[in-house]
């Protein structure tokens, strides 16, 4: 018997992250996620792991622990990623940016994130603090003071997109460009940099997304639906590999900080939100995720286990 396939039109194009260290390459696939049986998949999906710019003060106990004696020093909790959990890339968190909370300054920022980009080999993400004129700030000084790294810098926004989109074509990195869960305003997004002249090899689209039980369905949705475009639609410009932000959303629920005490038939805590984030993460990936933000480190090797049993041919 011979199995039915769907035809493929299109292709997600190949981004190459990180400079002179370990550069990766995500994107290329010929087929909807890990249908191995109907196209190529050159490139496995990629795990970046948190790092924030200053020590949280709001995170669940379970969360912080493995990284309690390296929280006020994001260039060792880098390394520790690195060396202790093997982290294939960095995000960095510019959190302390937020003109709502500490409202710490661009240029100390950057100057942040410029210390962790010398100080380590994987590729680096430099997340903002989703504050549109705050960023456009940090994020153009950022990829000013980080010339010849190859970061990916984002989130960049329609707002935003000149200022920091000028600044990802003088110095060369990749913009993650963001849209609200909506198939035709991430498309639009992605026209407006290629008009600016951001070329196709420097943009990753975040559709962004919801935690488990928190709207996941919906960015599933929009998700499967944007793959089905760039493949079997021959949409040029929703041909790009998806990058998906979920640690902050899946450990900020009431579920993943409840204490078991306060709930028993949740049971642990920290078991429950590991679980949380790694089934999050597998919801994303079978909607054609191309990088997961992640923040606890059994919640990476779980989903890291996934990625290679679903890659086997």
């Amino acid at each position: 018997m011979e199995i039915p396939k769907i035809s493929y039109t299109g292709k997600i194009k190949e981004i190459i992250l990180g400079s002179a260290g370990q550069p990766m390459s995500v994107g290329g696939e010929t087929m909807y996620p890990f249908h191995l049986f109907e196209g190529q998949m050159p490139h496995p999906p990629r795990i970046a792991m948190e790092v924030y710019d200053a020590a949280p003060e709001d995170w669940a106990e379970a969360a912080l622990e493995p990284f309690k004696d390296v929280a006020k020093d994001p260039v060792a909790w880098a390394q520790k990623c690195i060396q202790d959990y093997g982290a294939e890339m960095i995000c960095l968190q510019l959190a302390s940016t937020d003109p709502n909370g500490m409202n710490r300054p661009s240029e100390e920022a950057a100057a942040i994130a410029k210390k962790v980009a010398d100080a380590i080999q994987v590729p680096l993400m430099v997340w903002g603090c989703a504050n549109d004129d705050k960023d456009a700030d940090t994020l153009r000084r950022v990829a000013e003071l980080c010339q010849g790294k190859s970061l990916v810098i984002g989130p960049v926004v329609e707002k935003n997109y000149k200022q920091i989109g000028a600044g990802a074509i003088a110095y060369k990195h990749t913009v993650a460009a963001s849209s609200p869960i909506d198939v035709n305003l991430a498309k639009q997004l992605n026209v407006l940099l290629g008009n600016l002249g951001v070329p196709d090899g420097q943009i990753l689209v975040d559709p962004t997304t919801g935690g488990l039980g928190y709207g996941i369905e919906y960015t599933y949705s929009v998700m499967e639906r944007d793959r089905m475009a760039a493949l079997t639609q021959q949409d040029e410009r929703l041909q790009f590999p998806l990058v998906c932000n979920l640690a902050k959303e899946v450990w900020k629920t009431k579920e993943a900080k409840l204490p078991q005490a306060d709930e028993p038939k949740l049971g642990e805590p920290k078991k429950r939100g590991i679980l949380m984030e790694a089934v999050t993460a597998t919801v994303l990936l079978l909607a054609g995720a191309n990088i997961l933000i992640m923040r606890h480190p059994e919640a990476v090797k779980l989903v890291k286990g996934l990625i290679e049993d679903l890659s086997k041919a």
